[in-house]
């Protein structure tokens, strides 16, 4: 049996990977921290007892690595040898440069900073002074040099076993300080949970909704990362702009069909645009899930959503997805975009009249039609084909673009390659403007349909980037059919229904007091969480909820109390909740009573 595979096969797994944590903890706070630099990773590994070449490390740290996660690391690990005695034997042969059989502090500190764990000068130093019988300083081993070899790499060999076995202490002291923070922050009693070494990192987060006493309660840290794949640069990437819009307290948005030819995985993020209202504090929460066109053999039409996000508000998911057609539905919680209270304020001049008494567009008026024209040019070529005018027609008329209508736009402006350019479209508007004389009423239409208020401010509008990469396939298409509320799906479920019964599934349960057949679910992530109620009775059920106990939170309802009621055999979301300012932790406190 070779060396290199003798230790990973006389270890037990679960073991080795405990030795891969205890050595990577002694380094970083969390499994979940990355290696960022070759240098670490050298590090880490002597950690280990490993002392990887040049050649080794370069093989593991290419031109191309950014990062290397635990999982490689633990990886790394199961492929290189742990450097045994023979490799400090074959090095002491070779560290006495000058052959007068002494080893000096130098020369050893040489060793055993090339081969096995890495160390301080003191610390060899220390150990030296454990076998320098004459107090010289140098190790003397001409007298019975193999002896002394074998003995001195039995003493070095031991000595790394001993750091391990404090590794292993000091990896233990952490997981208890951890579980008794999370302890501390949900209310759970200390010793209540099994911990497990292993799989620590990996707990769940703490809920925003713990049970104790009559109250649900939790922290959020406020901390974000998003982990795209190693090598994105070689999938295949399409991409689509869209909207969200607020109309009448309603959600509207452009919807997605996407066809995947072939089996492959999939990397999808969406992010707010310049110019969604909240960017220039705490970005409006934008993320999306991806349905099957036809229920699987359970009955879900959910494959997957995002959950994940960075510090600017970038959402992302990875699944692997078999070919197929799949809808991509972009949503929003509603806790910053929300549906416009009033209106105050003068309104903005849309038109005013040249020297020779032409109605002519004002310039604030032109810079916005400039944006709404970005954000309509949903393939961002610069240009506007006639699809994305039928979606923009529909968006602010409710109506598409006839032929004959699509006719006049040929005749009265220039098209480039059949499509329509940002001067182009606003020649349209100016052209409008003309025909009504002055008339403004028309522009208004498009104006608030668009998000805009009367002091062309965007506040009921969220425009938002989507992006989706595909691993092994090079043809799949992302489609935008639709701007508008949300449809309802096969077995007449709402979308509502879907994602309801999502959080559901990902979510924490807990039995509201004083009715057994009534559940109350929290889901949370990165970015939000969620609190669904779920009445399993024959009998309607109203609940009081109260969350105004919680901290730093915003949510999708005026109030943090409202009353609910919940039909029979149904399910209600009930709450989203997110932090109001991201720049500090937030906490969900909420009680429900039953009415």
């Amino acid at each position: 049996m070779s060396r290199r595979s003798s230790r990973s096969s006389t270890m037990d797994q679960g073991e080795f990977i405990l030795e891969c944590k205890a050595a990577y903890l002694s380094m970083f706070d969390s499994i979940k921290e990355k290696i960022e630099s070759q240098d670490s990773l050298l590090e880490a590994l002597q950690q280990t007892g490993r002392n990887p070449s040049v050649k080794i490390l370069k093989k593991y740290w290419t031109n191309d690595t950014d990062e290397l996660s635990f999982d490689d690391f633990v990886d790394i690990c199961k492929k290189e040898p742990v450097t045994t005695s023979d490799d400090l034997m074959k090095a002491f042969r070779k560290i006495d440069i000058n052959g007068d059989g002494y080893i000096s502090l130098e020369e050893l500190h040489k060793i055993l900073t090339s081969k096995g764990e890495k160390k301080s000068k003191s610390e060899v130093k220390k150990m030296i002074d454990e076998v320098d019988e004459n107090k010289d300083g140098r190790l003397d081993y001409k007298e019975e040099p193999v002896l002394f070899y074998s003995e001195f790499c039995q003493m070095v060999m031991s000595t790394t076993e001993e750091s391990k076995k404090m590794q292993r202490k000091m990896m233990e002291r952490k997981e208890k300080k951890k579980r008794q923070d999370i302890e501390r922050r949900v209310g759970t009693p200390a010793g209540s949970r099994k911990s497990s070494l292993l799989s620590i990192d990996d707990l769940p987060r703490p809920s925003p909704r713990v049970k104790k006493d009559k109250s649900r309660q939790g922290s959020v840290s406020r901390a974000h990362k998003l982990d795209e794949p190693k090598n994105l640069r070689e999938w295949t990437h399409t991409k689509s702009k869209g909207s969200f819009f607020m109309e009448d307290g309603s959600l509207i948005c452009h919807q997605y069909d996407f066809n995947l030819p072939d089996d492959s995985k999939i990397w999808i993020t969406i992010q707010p645009q310049k110019g969604s209202r909240g960017m220039d504090s705490s970005p409006v929460d934008t993320s999306v899930f991806i349905l099957r066109d036809r229920p699987d053999e359970d009955g879900n039409l959910l494959v997957a959503f995002t959950e994940h996000r960075d510090s600017r508000g970038k959402y992302g998911v990875s699944c692997d997805l078999s070919a197929g057609k799949y809808y991509i539905m972009p949503y929003t919680t509603g806790c910053r975009f929300k549906s416009r209270k009033s209106e105050s304020g003068k309104e903005a001049k849309l038109v005013s009249q040249d020297k020779g008494g032409k109605y002519v567009i004002t310039k604030s008026f032109r810079k916005v039609l400039e944006d709404i024209f970005d954000y309509s040019d949903l393939d961002g070529n610069g240009f506007m084909s006639r699809k994305e005018f039928n979606l923009f027609n529909i968006r602010t008329s409710g109506e598409e673009v006839a032929d004959e209508e699509w006719q006049v736009v040929e005749d009265r402006i220039d098209l480039e390659d059949g499509e329509i350019t940002k001067a182009g479209f606003l020649q349209l508007n100016e052209l409008e403007a003309e025909d009504s004389e002055g008339d403004t009423e028309d522009l208004w239409t498009t104006l608030v349909s668009m998000g805009y208020n009367k002091q062309l401010v965007m506040d009921q509008a969220c425009p938002f980037q989507l992006d989706v990469y595909t691993e092994d396939c090079d043809d799949a298409e992302l489609d935008v059919v639709r701007v508008d509320s949300y449809p309802t799906y096969p077995g007449d479920l709402s979308f509502d229904d879907i994602i309801s019964k999502s959080f559901i599934k990902h979510g924490e349960i807990s039995r509201v007091k004083g009715m057994k057949d009534l559940c109350m679910y929290t889901y949370t992530n990165e970015g939000w969480a969620t609190l669904v109620l779920d009445n399993k009775s024959h009998t309607r059920v109203r609940v009081e909820l109260d969350c105004s106990r919680s901290e730093n939170v915003t949510s999708n309802h005026d109030s943090l109390q409202r009353t609910l009621r919940v039909d029979p055999g149904s399910t209600v979301i009930a709450y989203h909740l997110m932090p109001e300012d991201d720049d500090r932790d937030w906490q969900v406190k909420c009680t429900e009573t039953i009415r």
